[in-house]
């Protein structure tokens, strides 16, 4: 097999279960040294222990690899900083920045509290913003040294964040808002070398748990038989991929991911409009608006698809 992250150095949060640890498996088998960062959460973030990160580890070392375990909090100034000083310190360099590590607080809206809005909030946004602000410091001094690296980050958005889904306020909030941090990063880091990209993937773990039992994803969901298109392994070989030297080229893009299928989401664009020349008065507008919005596409559904397309 081609290895093609051979020596690449790689941290991942959130990788002690579900993608996250798929993801550090891939990367070793493709020859990386992996950073399995995993605060040990409970999905809601409400409890933690080191053991996932370090069993992770383990399996890495089991394939003959190289791993080291960090616990640090993603969404803490300092910890994210240990984190990504971790890469350099035990390999040396860091090459790909995969931002994986989430938690769940579903609530409808007229029932979440603040502090629901908040952890996820903090663990989604900042936890995404401080390892990225971290890593791409280094990548700026290092390119600004003459030691430009072909550095990769690939964050982690959602459908719920990207289309919208019932239920996810808070976690769809805070995934449009990687998604739209991930366009900018990517405008402002291409002169150090830094591509960053957006995944949102679809698999079976602790938080897809509810969606699968509800029916709002769909499990059978396969053009093979017997191939399981919700096994996270599936997502892996993308963010693999995107960790190369070979992904230089493709930065600023939001891929999808489920079972056999890899998707470019085209996010928001200009549709019909309307204008005058000065300012509208309200009341011209009953009899326009309407109208501006049926010749517009409807919004897309949980799988990204428009239902008139279905």
């Amino acid at each position: 097999m081609q290895q093609l992250c051979k020596d690449r150095v790689v941290v991942i949060t959130g990788a002690g279960r579900g993608l996250g640890r798929e993801y550090a498996l891939e990367f070793a088998r493709h020859g990386a040294k992996v950073v399995v960062n995993d605060l040990g959460a409970s999905p809601d973030g409400t409890s933690a222990a080191a053991g996932p990160a370090q069993e992770v580890v383990e399996e890495i070392r089991a394939l003959g690899g190289q791993a080291v375990a960090n616990n640090d909090d993603v969404a803490d100034w300092q910890g994210a900083k240990r984190m990504i000083q971790t890469a350099i310190t035990e390999f040396g360099g860091l090459d790909v920045l995969v931002n994986n590590a989430a938690i769940l607080r579903d609530r409808m809206l007229v029932n979440m509290e603040v502090e629901d809005w908040d952890a996820v909030i903090r663990v989604h946004l900042r936890g995404t913003f401080a390892p990225m602000r971290h890593a791409c410091a280094y990548w700026r001094d290092e390119s600004k040294a003459g030691r430009q690296r072909a550095a990769r980050v690939i964050n982690t958005s959602s459908s719920a964040g990207l289309f919208g889904n019932i239920g996810q306020t808070c976690y769809g909030a805070a995934k449009a808002g990687i998604a739209c941090m991930s366009n900018v990063a990517a405008m402002e880091l291409g002169r150090y070398g830094v591509t960053v990209n957006t995944i949102y993937p679809s698999g079976a773990t602790r938080h897809t748990e509810q969606l699968l039992k509800s029916g709002r994803l769909n499990p059978s969901f396969s053009a093979v038989e017997g191939f399981d298109a919700f096994d996270p392994a599936n997502v892996a070989p993308i963010i693999v991929w995107l960790g190369s030297e070979q992904s230089g080229e493709v930065t600023g893009r939001a891929f999808g991911s489920r079972g056999g299928r890899i998707t470019v989401a085209e996010g928001w664009r200009a549709g019909p409009h309307i204008e005058k020349a000065g300012r509208w008065e309200v009341a011209e507008l009953g009899a326009l608006v309407p109208d501006l919005v049926r010749r517009a596409a409807p919004n897309a559904n949980l799988d990204g698809v428009i239902p008139s397309a279905i």
